[in-house]
């Protein structure tokens, strides 16, 4: 056996034999406690101490399992062994036993069972421990040693040489500055060579070290930032040359200094950057480079940049990193003000300085695209299909391919193709309705994925009077014909507000052919109520076909399959549409993929989308009111930035470049919500926190119009300003009473703010609008882990859990929830195994006080009236709509109804996804904790969940 190997054991072995601790060491195998065979009882256990302590098989397990794995051996049979010993120290009749004792019998039953090698390797193990208690040497110390010993590794260029690991206690330095760490030094170095055998590579040393380090987070949220440093080390090392031991971290920022310009030409000569980006005066942007603001990401972050965003070299056979984190943002700035005139590199470090302070971000398909020879920056893309042939093959295939190769998500209505069983008066035969051509729509967003990066995304509306919408519906379903289901795209309601007061009052509800009643799908408010009821007139007397059901029972379809499938989502037509700034020249036919974008769509106009978020939790002022300040300057940077978007974007069809270029619209929304109530101290569901939500919003509001009017001012207004409702003297929040008439229900939103908005509604009389529409909150799950928080406005998922996504799995868990329990003494290896254990809840977790447990309460248990109450105030002063996910713990189909009807009645346009509780994908294998009683709500965990944490769709990310 090697002295590697030796140590192992040395490691392995001790926790059981010479330091036993029951009441801290985990159950490998909580779930499955053994129970002999045998009634006499076990005896108690004499450690060398002289403590005497309770016999534990699983201990013994666990112990026997880590020699096997010593040896890189399947340690399945350590449950057998265990048992044995187990048996035989029954069968010795002896009330305590001693620790040699107990070591021979393992020793024998190891053997007897065949495991020879083992059984060698155990033997040599404690002849040498024997050896040191005779020599009196500190274990202790010569653990410190083994940690030094060289390991045989194999170099880049296949040579062989010894690994000291003196980079790897240098990284260790580096990653630990400024944490709270709950290991020393010695204990990090020891983690971090786990599972490190002889001729390992020199990247198989990297990714054991990066994957150790990952390993450490579920013990500290301090240890995701350790991880993220450890990872950052080895991108600058790719990326830079950088060598921690001869450079020393002090040499970074100068390297990244030298690096930048040569980055940028190679990127060039790669064509995977424009040429024009090395017009810029590179070395004054260069200096402006602070690796220093890496130390804020966490490993969730930083994997997901190195994984999917940093520009990669592909041309060689393997993949290297071209661009570190802060040269990253740099490009992507560079990108954006590169037709900028005047100073533009004053505006690029403008813009770069929001991304390295964590203020603002772009959406992903600009953060992939920015800078690059093909700069498809937008986010959504909203298309109307026609009922004819040629716009179904041409808009909603073909053209929907070409949208979604260049990293776009799509969203369009499909409510004019006609139904199934119309008649087609060119071939005098009948039409297969809708359904089928969205199976093919499904096929394409498989096919075309976007840039091949990740899957086409697209959601197909159809509004709730069309004569297939049953079948709509159970588009998701996975029983059925599946040549009519869509396993891989969204579908969505379309919900006008007429049938919303049918289903209240218990009425019918008509079903129409489109091809029958054209212009329904254009109308809205009052014009819609008086043209549908003409209809079905007309179906009663049989000009026309009509079907008659009971709206409820359209409703209750729509809830089951909603709580069945996650799908379709349920948005509202009449206030998209009546609270549109663009009413005067079109119709909101649909959302996007992600139902926060509201934007009008005919034959001549696909409508783009151009997002970014400001993050919320960066604009406190550390007494936790709003930064007003500081929120403006951030807003008025990020306009400027997403105005420029729609100038240099590279449009995949001519339809997409005439909407974004007549219109201009933007949309700017916000993330951090949750980790800005932590900042203040407020429960999510708190009368407080949707004050807050009405406060912030508005804010935001007012900042943005303002930067948008500004912008017209210096660049004139959008092509179709006159007219509009920014035109009319209308703000988003005067559209409430508005929709309130068309709807003739009350719109159950608390009206007026806190700022004074006569000046700003002064300033646009004047300077008109460069935007048609300027806000959207979209769901941000994506960058909001590249930034460090929580995604848009949702609460907290849990305050552990696994996180699934492109880059693997995480352990996510609350940095907040840790630093309060830190403070209070409570975060130790029992809280946080029944953190664990309860899969990131505290309410069953006596130890924690009820003031933290109500300030951390997660998204299941935030009652839905709040969500949407805050949703509401929000959606108050927004000019589009947001992506709003609704969660419930215990759903039933009541529950459902009101929920939905709630977010009709307080004037919500759309809604998201639908959560339900499902099981946690946090591993229990390291948990100690043993839960005698489940609760009601355990036993009732519903199965069914939509889509996991966020990580829906990230067109709009």
């Amino acid at each position: 056996m090697t002295n590697f190997n030796l140590e192992l054991m040395k490691d392995s072995s001790s926790n059981l034999f010479d330091d036993i601790d029951h009441s801290v060491e985990p159950s490998l195998d909580a779930a499955r406690p053994h129970q002999p065979a045998q009634l006499r009882p076990t005896p108690r256990l004499t450690r060398r101490n002289g403590m005497i302590v309770e016999w534990d098989t699983n201990k013994i397990e666990v112990a026997i399992r880590k020699a096997f794995l010593a040896l890189e051996l399947d340690s399945e049979p350590a449950v057998d062994v265990a048992r044995a010993v187990e048996d035989r120290v029954r069968g010795l009749g002896e009330e305590v036993i001693s620790i040699e004792m107990v070591q021979d019998l393992v020793q024998e039953e190891i053997m007897r069972a065949g495991h020879f090698k083992v059984a060698e390797s155990y033997i040599v193990y404690r002849a040498r421990r024997t050896f040191l208690r005779e020599q009196e040497q500190p274990v202790a110390e010569v653990e410190a040693e083994s940690i030094f010993a060289l390991v045989e590794a194999i170099d880049e260029d296949g040579t062989s040489f010894f690994w000291s690991g003196a980079d790897l206690r240098n990284r260790i330095e580096f990653a630990s500055q400024g944490l709270n760490l709950t290991l020393s030094t010695l204990d990090l170095e020891q983690e971090l060579r786990r599972s490190m055998g002889s001729n390992i590579t020199i990247g198989e040393i990297r990714k054991v070290i990066t994957l150790n380090a990952k390993s450490l987070m579920e013990r500290d949220s301090d240890f995701a930032f350790f991880a993220a440093r450890i990872l950052l080390t080895y991108i600058y090392e790719e990326c830079l040359g950088w060598d921690i031991v001869r450079d020393g971290v002090g040499k970074l920022k100068q390297l990244h200094a030298e690096a930048f310009q040569p980055y940028l030409a190679a990127a060039v000569e790669l064509s995977r950057l424009s040429p024009d980006m090395l017009e810029y005066d590179v070395a004054r942007l260069a200096a402006e480079l602070d690796p220093t603001a890496d130390l804020a990401f966490d490993f969730l972050g930083i994997q997901t940049l190195y994984d999917r965003y940093l520009m990669c070299d592909k041309s060689t056979g393997h993949t290297r990193r071209l661009e570190t984190p802060q040269m990253f943002w740099m490009r992507v700035a560079m990108g954006l003000f590169k037709a900028e005139p005047g100073d533009r590199e004053a505006r690029v470090i403008e813009l770069y300085r929001l991304y390295k302070e964590r203020r603002f971000c772009n959406s992903t398909p600009t953060l992939f695209n920015s800078g690059t020879l093909r700069s498809q920056l937008s986010s959504c893309y909203l298309y109307k299909i026609d009922d004819s042939l040629e716009s179904i093959v041409n808009r909603g295939i073909a053209e929907n391919a070409m949208l979604s190769k260049w990293a776009g998500g799509l969203g369009g209505s499909w409510t004019a193709v006609r139904g199934t069983g119309a008649y087609i008066q060119g071939t005098n035969g009948e039409s297969q309705g809708v359904i089928p051509f969205l199976k093919m729509h499904n096929d394409q967003l498989v096919a075309v994925n976007q840039g091949g990066k990740r899957a086409g995304s697209g959601c197909a509306y159809l509004e709730s009077w069309h004569s297939d919408i049953l079948d709509f519906l159970e588009l998701r379903k996975n029983t059925g014909d599946d040549r009519r289901r869509t396993h891989d795209m969204n579908t969505a309601n379309w919900v006008p507000d007429l049938f919303m007061k049918r289903m209240e009052a218990r009425g019918f509800w008509t079903l129409f052919q489109s091809s029958q009643v054209p212009d329904l799908h254009d109308l809205y408010g009052k014009a819609f109520e008086e043209k549908y009821l003409q209809y079905e007139e007309m179906a009663e007397r049989g000009e026309i076909y009509g079907k008659k059901i009971e709206a409820l029972d359209l409703w209750k379809r729509m809830l089951q399959m909603i709580f069945e499938t996650g799908h379709p989502w349920i948005t509202f037509k009449d206030p998209c549409n009546v609270r549109s700034p663009q009413d005067h020249v079109g119709v909101v036919h649909s959302s996007n993929l992600c139902t926060e974008i509201t934007l009008n769509t005919d034959a001549e106009e696909t409508a783009v989308c151009n997002l970014g978020s400001i993050i919320l939790d960066t604009h406190l002022t550390p007494k936790g009111d709003l930064d007003h300040v500081k929120l403006r300057e951030t807003i008025r940077v990020a306009v400027r930035a997403l105005d420029n978007v729609i100038d240099i974007n590279f449009y995949p069809t001519e339809a997409a470049k005439t909407s974004n270029m007549r219109h201009r619209p933007i949309g700017l929304g916000v993330m951090g919500l949750q980790y800005a109530l932590y900042r203040k101290g407020v429960g999510f569901s708190s009368e407080e926190a949707i004050e807050f939500n009405d406060e912030f919003m508005e804010a935001i509001a007012f900042y943005a119009y303002e930067a948008s009017s500004d912008l017209a001012a210096e660049r004139g207004a959008y092509s179709t300003y006159k007219g509009s409702k920014w035109d009319r003297g209308l703000m988003p929040q005067d559209t409430l009473d508005i929709l309130e008439a068309e709807r003739g229900e009350p719109v159950e939103v608390p009206r007026g703010g806190k700022l004074d908005w006569q000046p700003l509604r002064d300033k646009i009389a004047k300077q008109g609008m460069r935007n048609s529409n300027v806000l959207a909150i979209a769901p941000t799950a994506t960058i909001a882990n590249i930034m460090g928080t929580s995604p848009c406005i949702e609460p907290m998922y849990k305050n552990m859990f696994a996180k699934s996504n492109l880059s693997g799995d995480f352990l996510v868990v609350n940095p907040f929830l840790v630093d309060d329990l830190k403070a209070i003494g409570l975060w130790t290896p029992d809280v946080i195994d029944q953190v664990k254990y309860f899969d990131g809840e505290l309410e069953g977790i006596s130890e924690i006080p009820q003031e933290i447990k109500d300030r951390y309460v997660t998204a299941f248990r935030v009652p839905f009236e709040a969500i949407i109450d805050a949703a509401a105030r929000r959606q108050k002063w927004i000019d589009q709509s947001q992506s709003l996910n609704l969660f419930m713990g215990e759903p039933d189909m009541k529950a459902l109804s009101h929920m939905y009807r709630r977010a009709w009645h307080t004037g919500l346009k759309t809604t998201y996804y639908l959560r339900t509780l499902g099981a946690s994908n946090i591993e229990k294998a390291t948990v100690s904790v043993k839960k005698q009683v489940f609760t009601p709500e355990e036993k009732e965990a519903c199965s069914i969940e939509a889509m996991r944490n966020g990580e829906i769709c990230e067109a709009c990310q």
